[in-house]
């Protein structure tokens, strides 16, 4: 399997419910430093795995729709715990959504998979990988 990997980041502010998230159930803010994974099993007609630029371009665009928020008052958001993990999907999902709309090329669409990694420092991360 090959892949490639672009990495950005995002800032949030958000709260938990639940007496498992502790302090965590006041509002905060996170840094996460985010990286992204393509996977596919064969190289494209080109030898890459998907256009590098495309994909740093639209991890940045889909950062940007969270960029400096308070997650708690997104609608799309509301009544759920918008944890790492949570987040990863959200991410990896739209990733894929743009690979569907041919937003990475039109290599892009044979794609196997797509990993995403929220790191919340540098001991601590969570990541959640989808199949195309």
């Amino acid at each position: 399997m090959f892949s490639i990997t672009v990495r950005d980041h995002v800032m949030v502010a958000h709260s938990f419910r639940g007496e498992v998230f502790g302090p965590a159930q006041r509002l905060h803010g996170a840094t996460f430093v985010v990286d992204a994974t393509f996977r596919r099993a064969e190289l494209d007609d080109d030898n890459i795995v998907v256009d590098i630029g495309k994909a740093t371009e639209e991890l940045g665009a889909v950062l940007s729709d969270l960029n400096y928020r308070n997650l708690d008052e997104e609608p799309q958001f509301k009544g759920i715990n918008t944890s790492t993990e949570f987040l990863a999907k959200v991410i990896a999902d739209r990733l894929a959504d743009a690979v569907h709309a041919g937003r990475l090329g039109e290599g892009a669409r044979g794609l196997d998979g797509i990993a995403v990694a929220l790191h919340e420092s540098h001991v601590a991360w969570a990541s959640y990988e989808r199949a195309l």
